[in-house]
């Protein structure tokens, strides 16, 4: 069994423009039609249009359309893994529980509070050796966006679509993301070392996850946490499309500021038997944590996983370069030997 993956999978945004060029090729086709109909009615200027063709340009856009699809495809990087492999690895068990409520947009941190966590991850990532990572986001609720793997390209990929949109229910539930990182680890926790690593800027609203800390350390599982934002507080950009249009308001029109909450996340660490770490624009805080992690006893596991992949991205260059030639070939000026060859000729219609 062979596994499929995308090398560039924040890339796969765009295949949004192929609707879009179906849209313009429709509305072009009517601006076209609407601008001939107003020299007459078409039974009187059809002679005037015997040698334009009405099937090439839907022929045209097709190939055209088809070799944006494939040239897509392509700069998104396909990969199939083409060796299994059962390898042996010494490592504990790391499960990461990112914030993503609205008040990590804010800029107190560069360039804002997800961004920084984000790139610390990533990070974090390339500094793994044998140790497995999970993924966990959490806002008002909490979700698992990647389950403890080995992968850790995987891990790196997954960053890349995280954002303050992606849960609707807003707040910062602490306590549930620890209680289903603390579930993730399964029956793993009997054979592998365990730490939670939560990074967020504190502000609990949700539920007791000081306990629920106490409730991990209990089964063995240490943790971390980290603060993201200053004690001043920052307020929280309103984005559209991409773009600051103001800050968020309570109801009587005052700018909401959204503060470090440093005093709860030293409990919550306290309790879990970790490390609470201050993050700046300079200092994301995980290298002490991963010190400290570093620490813990290392346990030899076996995993199976896919050494090598092979590219797949040349066949979708080779498809989209037979479908811009077989384009050109149909193009409006024709040679005069595709002219004889008659590929595209219609039936005239009968006076």
């Amino acid at each position: 069994m062979e596994e499929f993956r995308w090398v560039n999978e924040n890339l796969l945004y765009l295949y949004i423009l192929l609707p879009v060029m179906v849209l313009c090729f429709y509305f072009m086709y009517r601006w076209k039609k609407n601008a001939i109909n107003k020299f007459g009615q078409w039974t009187v200027i059809a002679p005037l249009f015997a040698h334009v063709s009405k099937i090439k340009p839907l022929w045209k856009f097709v190939f055209m359309f088809l070799a944006a699809t494939m040239l897509i495809t392509a700069i998104c990087r396909p990969q199939l893994g083409s060796k299994l492999e059962e390898v042996k690895r010494k490592g504990v068990d790391i499960v990461i529980c990112l914030d993503v409520s609205n008040s990590m947009d804010a800029e107190d941190l560069k360039p804002n509070r997800l961004e920084r966590a984000k790139q610390a991850i990533s990070q974090l990532v390339d500094r793994l050796q044998g140790d497995r990572i999970g993924l966990i986001v959490f806002a008002g609720e909490s979700y698992t966006q990647l389950p403890i793997t080995t992968d850790y390209g995987a891990a790196k990929l997954m960053l890349g679509s995280i954002g303050t949109d992606m849960i609707p229910t807003q707040g910062t539930a602490i306590g549930s993301a620890i209680d289903l990182a603390a579930s993730s680890f399964g029956d793993s926790i009997k054979k592998h070392n365990a730490a939670i690593v939560v990074i967020t800027d504190g502000e609990n609203h949700e539920d007791d996850a000081i306990e629920a800390a106490k409730e991990a350390y209990k089964k063995g599982i240490t943790v971390h946490t980290i603060g993201m934002g200053s004690v001043a507080g920052a307020p929280i950009p309103i984005k559209q499309y991409g773009q600051n249009t103001g800050y968020m308001q309570d109801e009587s029109g005052q700018t909401v500021l959204t503060k470090l909450d440093e005093n709860n996340l030293v409990q919550i660490a306290d309790a879990g038997g970790g490390k609470f770490v201050r993050a700046t624009t300079s200092d994301d805080g995980l290298p002490l944590i991963m010190n400290e992690i570093d620490k813990m006893n290392k346990k030899e596991f076996s995993s199976k996983m896919f050494t090598s992949y092979e590219e797949q991205f040349q066949w979708a260059l080779i498809i989209a370069l037979f479908f811009l030639i077989i384009e050109f070939l149909i193009s409006e000026r024709k040679s005069k030997w595709l002219e004889k060859l008659k590929l595209f000729e219609e039936e005239k219609p009968v006076v």
